[in-house]
Protein backbone atom coordinates (compact mmCIF):
# COMPACT_ATOMS: atom_id res chain seq x y z
CA UNK A 1 0.00 0.00 0.00
CA UNK A 2 1.27 3.33 -0.41
CA UNK A 3 1.58 5.68 2.63
CA UNK A 4 1.40 9.66 2.21
CA UNK A 5 4.39 11.20 4.03
CA UNK A 6 2.56 13.58 6.03
CA UNK A 7 -0.71 12.42 5.79
CA UNK A 8 -2.11 15.39 4.83
CA UNK A 9 -4.24 16.56 1.82
CA UNK A 10 -5.03 20.11 -0.09
CA UNK A 11 -8.41 21.32 0.69
CA UNK A 12 -10.89 22.88 -1.35
CA UNK A 13 -10.08 26.27 1.07
CA UNK A 14 -6.30 25.74 -0.21
CA UNK A 15 -7.52 24.88 -3.50
CA UNK A 16 -9.20 28.03 -3.88
CA UNK A 17 -6.83 30.19 -1.96
CA UNK A 18 -4.03 28.68 -4.61
CA UNK A 19 -6.30 29.92 -7.45
CA UNK A 20 -6.91 33.26 -5.93
CA UNK A 21 -3.43 33.95 -5.43
CA UNK A 22 -2.66 33.24 -9.32
CA UNK A 23 -4.82 35.61 -10.31
CA UNK A 24 -8.16 33.19 -10.80
CA UNK A 25 -11.55 33.44 -9.76
CA UNK A 26 -13.79 31.19 -8.21
CA UNK A 27 -17.26 30.90 -7.70
CA UNK A 28 -18.72 29.94 -3.88
CA UNK A 29 -20.71 27.14 -6.46
CA UNK A 30 -17.53 25.69 -7.55
CA UNK A 31 -15.68 26.23 -4.02
CA UNK A 32 -18.61 23.93 -2.21
CA UNK A 33 -18.80 21.29 -4.62
CA UNK A 34 -15.41 20.71 -4.08
CA UNK A 35 -15.48 20.59 -0.15
CA UNK A 36 -18.14 18.18 -0.75
CA UNK A 37 -17.01 16.15 -3.59
CA UNK A 38 -13.40 15.33 -1.96
CA UNK A 39 -13.86 13.42 0.91
CA UNK A 40 -12.25 10.35 2.85
CA UNK A 41 -12.54 7.12 3.19
CA UNK A 42 -10.77 4.36 5.48
CA UNK A 43 -8.99 1.92 3.53
CA UNK A 44 -10.78 -0.82 5.48
CA UNK A 45 -13.67 0.37 3.95
CA UNK A 46 -12.97 -0.16 0.47
CA UNK A 47 -14.07 -2.96 -1.44
CA UNK A 48 -11.44 -5.64 -2.15
CA UNK A 49 -10.94 -4.94 -5.92
CA UNK A 50 -9.99 -1.60 -4.92
CA UNK A 51 -7.18 -2.98 -2.45
CA UNK A 52 -6.15 -5.38 -5.62
CA UNK A 53 -5.75 -2.63 -7.17
CA UNK A 54 -3.79 -0.52 -5.09
CA UNK A 55 -1.64 -3.37 -5.01
CA UNK A 56 -0.82 -3.89 -8.57
CA UNK A 57 0.16 0.55 -8.60
CA UNK A 58 2.40 -0.76 -5.99
CA UNK A 59 3.78 -3.39 -7.97
CA UNK A 60 3.80 -1.33 -11.43
CA UNK A 61 1.44 -3.92 -13.17
CA UNK A 62 0.94 -5.80 -14.87
CA UNK A 63 -2.61 -4.58 -15.30
CA UNK A 64 -5.90 -5.66 -16.43
CA UNK A 65 -7.19 -2.68 -18.77
CA UNK A 66 -5.46 -1.00 -21.51
CA UNK A 67 -6.62 2.20 -19.93
CA UNK A 68 -5.04 1.65 -16.37
CA UNK A 69 -2.02 4.52 -15.73
CA UNK A 70 -3.57 7.17 -18.45
CA UNK A 71 -3.25 10.32 -17.01
CA UNK A 72 -6.63 11.40 -15.53
CA UNK A 73 -7.06 14.80 -16.73
CA UNK A 74 -9.23 16.30 -13.79
CA UNK A 75 -11.81 17.93 -16.03
CA UNK A 76 -14.59 17.42 -13.71
CA UNK A 77 -12.14 19.60 -11.76
CA UNK A 78 -13.24 17.73 -8.34
CA UNK A 79 -10.01 16.59 -7.07
CA UNK A 80 -7.24 19.79 -6.04
CA UNK A 81 -6.18 21.26 -9.40
CA UNK A 82 -2.59 20.45 -10.35
CA UNK A 83 -0.30 20.26 -13.78
CA UNK A 84 -1.11 17.94 -16.36
CA UNK A 85 0.40 14.19 -15.71
CA UNK A 86 0.22 14.55 -12.30
CA UNK A 87 -3.11 12.70 -11.71
CA UNK A 88 -2.82 8.44 -13.49
CA UNK A 89 -6.30 6.57 -13.10
CA UNK A 90 -6.71 2.75 -12.58
CA UNK A 91 -9.44 0.43 -12.71
CA UNK A 92 -11.12 -1.05 -9.65
CA UNK A 93 -13.16 -4.06 -11.22
CA UNK A 94 -16.86 -4.17 -10.34
CA UNK A 95 -18.23 -7.92 -9.89
CA UNK A 96 -20.67 -8.52 -12.45
CA UNK A 97 -19.67 -5.74 -14.95
CA UNK A 98 -19.10 -6.65 -18.55
CA UNK A 99 -17.35 -2.83 -18.49
CA UNK A 100 -14.64 -1.56 -17.05
CA UNK A 101 -17.56 -0.16 -14.08
CA UNK A 102 -17.36 3.46 -12.50
CA UNK A 103 -14.87 2.39 -9.96
CA UNK A 104 -11.36 3.80 -9.93
CA UNK A 105 -8.20 4.66 -8.09
CA UNK A 106 -6.77 8.06 -9.02
CA UNK A 107 -3.18 8.66 -8.17
CA UNK A 108 -1.42 11.89 -7.16
CA UNK A 109 2.75 11.55 -8.02
CA UNK A 110 4.06 13.89 -6.15
CA UNK A 111 2.84 13.71 -2.38
CA UNK A 112 1.46 9.61 -3.06
CA UNK A 113 -2.20 10.39 -2.49
CA UNK A 114 -4.73 7.83 -3.28
CA UNK A 115 -8.61 8.99 -4.36
CA UNK A 116 -11.37 6.64 -4.69
CA UNK A 117 -14.52 7.24 -6.93
CA UNK A 118 -17.15 4.48 -6.74
CA UNK A 119 -19.49 6.69 -9.24
CA UNK A 120 -16.88 7.66 -12.26
CA UNK A 121 -15.23 10.79 -10.80
CA UNK A 122 -18.38 12.39 -9.62
CA UNK A 123 -16.80 12.36 -6.15
CA UNK A 124 -13.83 11.18 -5.00
CA UNK A 125 -12.42 10.42 -1.41
CA UNK A 126 -9.00 10.72 -0.19
CA UNK A 127 -8.03 6.83 0.87
CA UNK A 128 -6.86 7.29 4.64
CA UNK A 129 -4.40 4.31 5.56
CA UNK A 130 -4.01 4.62 9.09
CA UNK A 131 -7.39 3.47 9.62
Amino acid sequence: MRFPPHATRIGAAAALLSTLLVGGTVSATTADAAAASVGSICSSALPSQAHDTLNLIDQGGPFPYSQDGIVFSNREGVLPSQSSGYYHEYTVKTPGSSTRGARRIVTGEENQEDYYTSDHYATFNLIDFGC
